[in-house]
C-alpha cells in the first residue's frame, strides 16, 4: 500500500517542494488548505492534479480530526504558519494562534485519531534569536526575538511534550533560512533577486533594503525538504538542525544577485530605515552535523548557485510579464 502523507501549508515554498519530493517517492499526497478566498495555488499548479487538496484549518481542531479520519495519512508534515517575521510584529496574536497553538491542535488530533501517525514539525532558526552560542546546535538555548520566534519555540516544545507524554513519533527540524525561486517576495533573498530582474528590465531604478550587514545561513529549500522526510523514516523521533554551516551577509547576496544580471549593485541599492527590525537577530549559523551523521543528509546546492538560480528564474518571470 502506498504511503499517505498530509502536508499543511502545501501551497507554500516548502510545501510545494515537499509534495514534489513525496510524489517522486510514490506517496499519495494530501494538501491541507484553508477555506479562504486568498489561497494561492501558483506554487503547486504543476502538480495539482496529482495531489488531493483537503479543507481544514490549524485554528480548528475538529476540522483536522475529520481530515485525519477521512484520509488516514501515515505521515503528517506541519509546514503551515504565519511565517513572516516582520508580519508577526503587527499580528502577534494571530501568529501565536497558528504558529504555536495550531501545532497543539494538530498533535492532539493525531493523538485522538491515530497515535501511530508520524509527525514532522517545522521549527525555525528564529527560535535562537539572540544567539547564546555560535554555531547553533540542537541543544543551544533559545532566545527568540520576535513574536514569530516565540510562537515557534512553543510549537517546538509542545512537539517534544507530546512525543514524551504520549509516545508519538514526533520530530522537529530546526531549519535555518532556505530559499528558492518559489520564495515569497516579502523575504529578503527573493526581494533582491526579483528587484534585480525588475531593474534589468528597466521597470525600476532602485531597490530599497534594510540592514546590509545582517548575516544568515541560507540554503536551498528543495535540499531541506529531503531532511524532513528522512526524519520520519528513522526508528526513533528526534530533533535536528538543518543548515549549511556557513553565513553570508545581505551585502554578499546583493553583490552576487546584481552581478548575475551584469549590474553594479551600488548604483541601485538604497537603505530604508523602515526595513530595519525592532530587534535584529545576531549571528544565526547552524551546525548540521547531527543531521548529516544520523540522517545521512547533505545539501546539494551552494549559496552562489542558489542566488544564480533565483536571479535567472526572476529574469524569466519578469520578462514573461513584460
Amino acid at each position: 500500500m502506498a504511503k499517505r502523507a498530509l502536508i499543511t501549508g502545501v501551497t507554500g515554498q516548502d510545501g510545494s517542494y515537499l509534495a514534489e519530493f513525496l510524489l517522486e517517492q510514490g506517496y499519495e499526497v494530501f494538501g491541507m488548505v484553508r477555506r479562504s478566498s486568498t489561497v494561492n495555488f501558483e506554487r503547486i499548479a504543476h502538480i495539482q492534479d496529482r495531489i488531493t487538496l483537503v479543507a481544514a484549518d490549524l485554528l480548528d481542531e475538529v476540522s483536522m480530526i475529520h481530515v485525519l479520519r477521512d484520509h488516514r495519512p501515515t505521515e503528517v508534515y506541519n509546514l503551515a504558519a504565519q511565517s513572516f517575521v516582520q508580519t508577526s510584529w503587527n499580528q502577534p496574536v494571530l501568529t501565536g494562534e497558528t504558529t504555536a497553538l495550531g501545532v497543539t491542535r494538530l498533535l492532539d488530533a493525531i493523538r485522538t485519531v491515530d497515535p501511530d501517525i508520524r509527525f514532522y514539525q517545522a521549527s525555525s532558526s528564529e527560535m535562537f534569536g539572540k544567539v547564546q552560542a555560535v554555531p547553533q546546535v540542537e541543544t543551544t538555548s533559545f532566545y527568540p526575538r520576535s513574536p514569530y520566534g516565540v510562537a515557534k519555540v512553543y510549537g517546538h516544545w509542545i512537539t517534544i511534550n507530546y512525543r514524551e507524554s504520549y509516545g508519538l513519533h514526533a520530530s522537529s527540524g530546526i531549519l535555518f533560512n532556505h530559499e528558492s525561486p518559489r520564495r515569497g517576495l516579502e523575504f529578503v533573498t527573493r526581494k533582491v533577486t526579483h528587484g534585480v530582474a525588475r531593474i534589468k528590465a528597466g521597470i525600476d531604478d532602485r531597490l530599497a533594503l534594510g540592514n546590509l550587514d545582517a548575516q544568515r545561513d541560507w540554503g536551498y529549500a528543495a535540499d531541506y525538504v529531503r531532511a524532513m522526510w528522512l526524519m520520519l523514516q528513522q526508528d526513533q523521533p528526534d530533533d535536528y538542525v538543518v543548515a549549511t554551516g556557513e553565513t553570508h551577509s545581505v551585502r554578499e547576496l546583493v553583490t552576487l544577485a546584481f552581478a548575475a544580471a551584469g549590474l553594479d549593485w551600488e548604483r541601485y541599492v538604497v537603505i530604508d530605515e523602515r526595513f530595519l527590525r525592532p530587534a535584529e537577530v545576531d549571528l544565526l549559523v547552524g551546525d548540521p552535523a547531527k543531521a548529516e551523521r544520523t540522517l545521512g543528509w547533505k545539501r546539494n546546492v551552494e549559496f552562489a548557485e542558489l542566488v544564480q538560480m533565483m536571479v535567472e528564474a526572476d529574469l524569466a518571470l519578469v520578462g514573461a510579464q513584460a
